[in-house]
């Protein structure tokens, strides 16, 4: 890696002259480091890129536009190589507005070639005998200057991809599993980032809050919306300001003072000396409150909806479930290559009955449909069977309204058993 020679591109004047070096290349490969455990906001700081002469260092902080290389990243022409592109894809979108077209994913192909470990460190070790210092994947990239060895580390995620992406397509042509790499990637290129969930909404996704009982989601609200408030101010990830689990012992705990709060978080801690005021004061503005809590934000997806949302969608999932461990054991695949939960889900969810409609179902690839699209159909088929007709539903449960409401007299006309032998007495 040390012959290859490598141009750091920190002014428009330098980007200009490497899209004029790689205007002709067919395939690079590509990557980025962002700064999202330092962040409040995370961003791109780094764009790396290899042709098949050259490293590629791109510092989207030193205040130049990428907009240059928008054509290049849209183009079908070229071949993008990313190890783990989604990440990627969805940051560069984010924040430079790049659309991506014929994309090739190392890390999706290793899967699909059953490579034990499909890791880049392991794939350039298993490959080129190289070791790759993992100790950067947590630096903070915003930090500048760069040294020798952040920019030794930041190439090296490039630097192979082109050698990988060549023997890899070979491999996957030899295992007749490139049609179903291709589908994967063009499934790539659409990836978007969800709109951004505003604090407001955004802490009845934090893990745990469905244990808390309202009064608790109310005090855990207030707390969240100051520390969010901090981390803004400081440009820090909000766990690094106040943890969760901090968060979630005072909303049930609900200390009136600093001393009780002292109590319910780690001795000595900063957080007290720096926020202890407010926090007694969060956690009482939480208490005050009586408005409705809303609802847990739903991940926004076009995919198919549902037909049916019931306890059977549950059984029938299960059973699909249980199919994919007799198919895992019969063809001796890994997982990747016949169906993810949400791809299982969405089937149980839809029942399809027919091979157009479960081609028709967004989370379903065609690749799946080819190999498993019958015996999905015919699982599906043997589920519903199974289950008593609309009108059989609809009399049990007309039946059992019934049976409810007999029980129901019966027992108003009991006496309370509590009281029954105070009566006697």
């Amino acid at each position: 890696m040390e012959q290859t020679p490598l141009m750091i591109v920190d002014t428009s004047e330098k980007l200009e002259e490497m899209v004029k070096l790689i205007a002709d290349e067919p395939v690079i490969g590509i990557d980025t480091e962002a700064d999202s455990m330092y962040a409040y906001q995370e961003k791109v700081c780094l764009v790396q890129f290899s042709d098949r002469t050259n490293d590629y260092i791109v510092d989207p902080l030193a205040g130049f536009s990428l907009e240059p290389l928008a054509p290049f990243m849209s183009d079908p022409n070229v071949v993008k190589i990313f190890h783990g592109a989604d990440y990627d894809v969805v940051s560069m979108k984010r924040d430079f507005g790049f659309e991506f077209r014929n994309i090739f994913d190392t890390m999706i192909s290793a899967q699909l070639l059953e490579m034990p470990k499909v890791g880049l460190a392991d794939l350039v070790g298993h490959y080129f005998a190289v070791p790759m210092d993992k100790k950067y994947q947590t630096h903070n990239w915003a930090e500048r200057p760069l040294y020798p060895e952040h920019l030794y580390y930041a190439r090296g995620d490039t630097h192979f991809l082109l050698a990988i992406r060549e023997m890899f397509v070979r491999k996957l042509k030899k295992m007749g599993r490139m049609h179903i790499a291709e589908e994967e990637f063009e499934l790539l290129e659409e990836r978007t980032c969800n709109p951004a969930i505003p604090p407001e909404l955004r802490f009845m996704k934090t893990k745990g809050i469905n244990r808390l009982d309202p009064l608790a989601q109310r005090v855990f609200r207030s707390l969240y919306l100051l520390r969010d408030r901090h981390a803004s101010r400081m440009n820090r990830p909000p766990y690094k300001v106040m943890p969760d689990q901090v968060l979630m012992k005072l909303a049930e705990a609900r200390p009136s003072d600093l001393d009780e709060l002292s109590r319910h978080v780690r001795a000595k801690s900063s957080m007290v000396r720096r926020y202890g005021e407010e926090m007694v004061q969060a956690i009482a503005e939480g208490l005050a409150t009586s408005d409705e809590l809303p609802d847990v934000p739903k991940k926004v997806r076009s995919g198919t909806s549902a037909r049916y949302g019931s306890r059977e969608v549950e059984r029938l999932f299960n059973v699909l479930k249980e199919w994919r461990k007799s198919v895992l054991k019969r063809d001796a695949v890994p997982m990747v290559l016949i169906a993810s939960n949400t791809q299982l889900r969405a089937i149980a969810g839809f029942r399809p009955t027919s091979i157009e409609e479960l081609s028709g179902l967004e989370e379903v690839r065609n690749w799946q449909v080819e190999l498993y699209g019958q015996e999905l159909l015919d699982m599906v088929l043997a589920f519903e069977e199974k289950l008593p007709s609309r009108s059989q539903r609809s009399s049990s449960s007309a039946d059992a309204k019934k049976g409810r409401r007999r029980r129901k007299r019966r027992d108003d006309s009991v006496p309370n058993s509590d009281s029954a032998p105070q009566e006697q007495e």
